[in-house]
């Protein structure tokens, strides 16, 4: 209980925009949970479609699979460049808060620096260190959610990124195998 008090005196402390930092964080948080475990799955099923197991394709792999060997090249690079859109939405807004996130930081240093100066100004020489402490807390406090948000949004990111590189990269070598074996080449290993 002592922590979530500190956490709110703290978050308080840190101004208006640590509501739009919070807001950056849980929607990083939700979207990286949601695709490491959508990517994850994806790759295991992958992984057993390459040992040949016999079990329904991934949602995102089922529509090239019944284009194989009755579409054109066209339509069968149109339809997976479709289904690799599909797998990647998210990833533009999780690398969207990676830039928002220390930029709303830096604009509550800002903030913090204007009410502190706004204090000197209208107290000049009668200046209490203790009333410019309320801006130099909001500054230095959004500066570290920003980037506190920010940095590990970023690294995630970059994760993401590679584990979808890899899904798309499996699931060019199933195309492959299946396409060569829609058209009675036999495949040896």
């Amino acid at each position: 209980m002592n922590f979530l008090v500190s956490f709110a005196d703290f978050f308080a402390k840190g101004g208006p925009l640590m509501w739009p930092i919070l807001l950056c964080s849980v929607l990083a948080l939700a979207i990286v949970l949601f695709k490491t475990l959508e990517y994850t799955t994806a790759l295991h099923t992958l992984g057993k479609i390459k040992r040949g197991d016999s079990i329904p394709p991934p949602w995102f792999l089922a529509p090239i699979c019944e284009r194989l060997g009755t579409a054109d090249e066209e339509t069968l690079s149109l339809t997976a460049n479709r289904q690799v859109r599909k797998l990647e939405r998210g990833l533009g807004v999780l690398e969207l808060i990676t830039t928002i996130a220390p930029i709303l930081g830096l604009t509550g240093t800002v903030t913090g620096m204007i009410s502190t100066f706004q204090a000197i100004g209208e107290h000049g020489s009668r200046v209490d260190p203790s009333m410019l402490a309320g801006g130099i807390w909001e500054a230095l406090i959004t500066t570290a959610a920003g980037l506190l948000v920010a940095l590990p949004a970023h690294v995630a990111y970059h994760f993401l990124e590679n584990r979808l590189s890899e899904l798309i990269q499996t699931v060019q070598e199933i195309v492959d195998v299946r396409r060569i074996a829609s058209c009675g080449i036999s495949h040896g290993n």
